[in-house]
């Protein structure tokens, strides 16, 4: 349960600010119809992070674990300093909605703004220290909801109360706190 309790936190956490709750802000403002972005949203993520987490998986096969230790630890680490790095949207990203409808639009522009996305690097990171890839991708995909569906349905309101800088802050602490902890080998004892 621990896997999917601290993946969900994380990614809703690193999520905020992202390229994609940026994407889900302008979709949102553009064609005003939340349920197929939401859709689109859902299984974009899925597929993603479902990769993302086979990935992880077979890294835990292939690895020693005092390898997988220092990678892992590393990797954490970086996406903390990687989170507090805000993103930008690119234009193109949100051109696709001409040609395949909103809910086509978001699916492939969701999938497209993941690929190689600090959340998606996450997943990779957390399914291969939890070795429970299932756990992790049902954690992370709902983080995504978390943080994208109150984006699409309070675009702009929501944004303005949010303060970006505290929630990446906050982020980033999560992200340090389980690379230091991977790098002690903490949990290791009670076999994490």
């Amino acid at each position: 349960m621990e896997s999917f309790l601290v993946s969900t936190g994380v990614v809703a956490l690193a999520e905020m600010g992202d390229k994609t709750q940026l994407l889900a802000f302008l979709l949102a403002a553009r064609f005003k119809r939340p349920l197929p972005i939401i859709a689109g949203i859902f299984l974009a993520t899925i597929v993603n992070h479902g990769l993302a987490g086979a990935l992880g998986a077979w890294i835990t096969t292939t690895l020693g674990p005092h390898t997988m230790r220092w990678i892992l630890g590393v990797s954490f680490l970086g996406m903390a300093i990687w989170t507090m790095v805000p993103d930008k949207i690119e234009e193109e990203e949100t051109q696709v909605a001409h040609r395949f409808g909103v809910f086509g639009a978001t699916l492939i522009t969701f999938f497209l703004a993941e690929m190689g996305d600090k959340t998606q690097v996450a997943t990779v990171a957390m399914a291969a220290h939890y070795m429970d890839a299932w756990k992790v991708v049902a954690g992370t995909t709902l983080g995504m909801l978390i943080a994208d569906v109150p984006a699409v349905f309070l675009g702009d309101k929501l944004s303005a109360k949010l303060s970006l800088k505290w929630v990446h802050a906050a982020a980033a602490l999560v992200f340090a706190a389980l690379g230091v902890a991977t790098l002690l080998g903490v949990g290791e004892r009670w076999g994490f």
